[in-house]
């Protein structure tokens, strides 16, 4: 009986005592900064800046309270108590490794005058390549996908360390949550000839992190910046952003990207949840020959700012893409469908509207000019 009360302390004191630990072993530089001074009062003059309620808000207006209401624990206590990552029945992680291509980037990967190359590097994180240069979007090489390391940890190591990366031309970044912008890589690049490319307000974090302010261009929705013949155009997305919790949320703008050259043009949107925002950009920078869609860490509660299977579909159609690939998964479960669900779904989504869709392994290297045959590589001894 003795030790059975011991037991039943230290299971209690647990949730304590890693909070404990967190706060003593956090490095709170992760946190980054808020615009102040002169760069609040450029956000401050964003059309898509709530003065009233100073914040950045979506296009639908009202999208957060009304997420807030319909999602709560409360709104169904019954089936909301299942729904969460201790009693669910879903397999998040993998139970082995994934297969990946973890062979060097070729000299040759930014040869693409004519052509458009990219690596999907697991989750969001994309090393891409067009007219000769060399860009990295959303990079995350960490060990986990939060302030602290044993929380949202990856499935496996990175695919390709970050010394072993080419020389990149420009950092693009969606938006502030630690899953897309993370301190570590940021710092790591911030000496290098680079130029980080942001949406309004994330500059104050990069600021903070030792970025100097003339390597960084920072863009409202359906702004643009034309660098060394390559078009940069910040377009809509549907989400969120702050890095503290419930404190300091949307101060710093969300974003979905466009990126042209003379000849090829890609649609990145960063994460989303289904609106009109698609249609918008499809009608005026499409088509695009790739369209690198949000396709996981989605949940039916949280649908306003991830796309569900097949809105990520119909958000490929909207934005008149030639090939998708399905990006925002495969190396960290924040949400509780099964890990290989989204590309499981969106490719039998896809394939029964004969809908070309790319699906590679970690790393490895695709050729817009010859692309690789589909294998249904999560399927089989990857599930139970």
């Amino acid at each position: 009986m003795k030790h059975q009360y011991r037991k039943i302390v230290l299971v209690t004191l647990s949730p304590i005592v890693l909070l404990g630990l967190s706060i003593l072993t956090i490095d709170f530089d992760q946190f980054g900064a808020i615009p102040s001074g002169q760069d609040l009062t450029r956000v401050r003059k964003s059309e898509n800046y709530d003065l009233q309620q100073d914040m950045f808000v979506n296009q639908e207006k009202g999208l957060m309270a009304r997420m807030d209401e319909e999602g709560s624990f409360w709104s169904n206590p019954q089936k909301n108590l299942k729904n969460n990552f201790f009693l669910t029945s879903n397999q998040t992680r993998p139970d082995q490794p994934l297969p990946e291509d973890n062979s060097a980037v070729p000299p040759n990967f930014n040869a693409t005058l004519d052509t458009i190359k990219f690596a999907w590097l697991g989750h969001s994180t994309i090393l891409l390549s067009m007219q000769g240069k060399t860009i990295l979007i959303d990079p995350v090489f960490q060990s986990s996908a939060a302030p602290v390391d044993w929380m949202i940890k990856r499935f496996q190591p990175p695919v390709l360390n970050i010394n072993a990366l080419p020389k990149i031309d420009y950092v693009l970044i969606s938006h502030d949550h630690y899953d897309h912008l993370e301190m570590e890589t940021i710092q790591h690049f911030r000496d290098d000839k680079i130029t980080f490319i942001v949406p309004l307000g994330v500059s104050s974090h990069l600021k903070k992190w030792g970025v100097p302010s003339d390597k960084i261009v920072e863009l409202d929705w359906w702004q643009t910046m034309v660098i060394d013949e390559l078009e940069f155009i910040c377009t809509p997305a549907q989400h969120y952003s702050g890095r503290k919790g419930m404190t300091d949320i949307q101060k710093s703008l969300w974003a979905s990207w466009v990126v042209t050259s003379d000849n090829k043009s890609i649609y990145y949107s960063g994460d989303s949840g289904y609106g009109d925002h698609y249609q918008q950009i499809g009608d005026r920078h499409g088509p695009f020959d790739l369209v690198f869609m949000d396709s996981g860490q989605y949940n039916v509660r949280w649908q306003g700012v991830h796309n569900m299977p097949e809105q990520a579909v119909q958000a490929f159609r909207d934005t008149k893409g030639k090939h998708l690939v399905p990006v925002g998964w495969g190396m960290f479960s924040m949400a509780m469908h099964d890990w290989y669900e989204p590309p499981a779904e969106i490719h039998k989504i896809a394939s029964a509207q004969k809908l070309s869709v790319i699906l590679p392994v970690l790393g490895q290297r695709v050729d817009l000019k010859n692309l690789p045959l589909l294998e249904k590589w999560w399927e089989s001894d990857l599930q139970k």
